[in-house]
């Protein structure tokens, strides 16, 4: 429980870094902030295994699954610029709930001619499925993260955070769908930490200034 809640408040802390217009100082007292968080969580593993196991994931999942496929791996890895690289987690995650749903896949239409493919559709249980959708949040967390410590005043945070904000409001519209749905303890906790980090990313988007408020203070002398 206690590796859980330094994990829950280091994704805060890391996304309203990105939100928020920081000082210099602010800056180095939030990176220190989720520096001590993370190394928190690292020296606690040992000791919580069990507890980890029973909380985010079966034993099994844990252990041996990726929560990307190789493909959706290799379009991360090609989308070097951030908001892109968001849209390629959003898109990872529209695949895993038209799964869970049993609906169609998104378009996995090329958006440049060497882009990788997209490959076949995410496999598993709605436990692992789930739990696949609150690591890709958390991937897509900490890559904000990286690029807010090396340059906290790239317009492409806020424009990567808007789109995970949008992407994170529906997201909780279909868990609502799922909730009666999912019996299993695994189900329900998978199903909790996709709600809590989309609440979290909700939470910290609302702190954005407007689109029109940002131009606005990027042209002012």
């Amino acid at each position: 429980m206690i590796r859980y809640r330094a994990a829950r408040a280091s994704r805060r802390a890391t996304l309203e870094m990105s939100a928020n217009l920081v000082t210099p100082h602010f800056l180095f007292s939030i990176v220190s902030d989720l520096s001590r968080a993370r190394t928190i969580r690292t020296l606690l593993v040992p000791g919580a295994l069990i507890a980890v196991f029973l909380l985010f994931a079966t034993p099994a999942l844990a252990q041996t699954r990726d929560h990307l496929t190789d493909p959706e791996t290799e379009l991360v890895r090609f989308y070097q610029e951030l908001d892109k690289r968001i849209e390629v987690f959003i898109k990872a995650i529209d695949r895993r709930f038209a799964v869970i749903n049993g609906t169609a896949l998104p378009s996995t239409k090329k958006l440049v001619k060497d882009e990788p493919e997209w490959g076949e559709a995410p496999k598993g249980t709605r436990a692992e499925l789930l739990s696949d959708i609150a690591r890709i949040l958390d991937e897509a967390i900490t890559n904000i993260d990286d690029v807010s410590r090396r340059d906290e005043k790239n317009p492409l945070i806020s424009r990567s955070l808007r789109k995970l904000t949008a992407a994170a409001n529906g997201y909780l519209g279909q868990l609502a769908g799922l909730k009666n749905q999912v019996k299993e303890p695994e189900e329900i906790s998978a199903l909790e930490r996709v709600a809590d980090n989309a609440n979290q990313i909700i939470e910290v988007g609302r702190k954005l200034p407007s689109p029109a408020a940002e131009e606005k203070k990027k042209k002012k002398p």
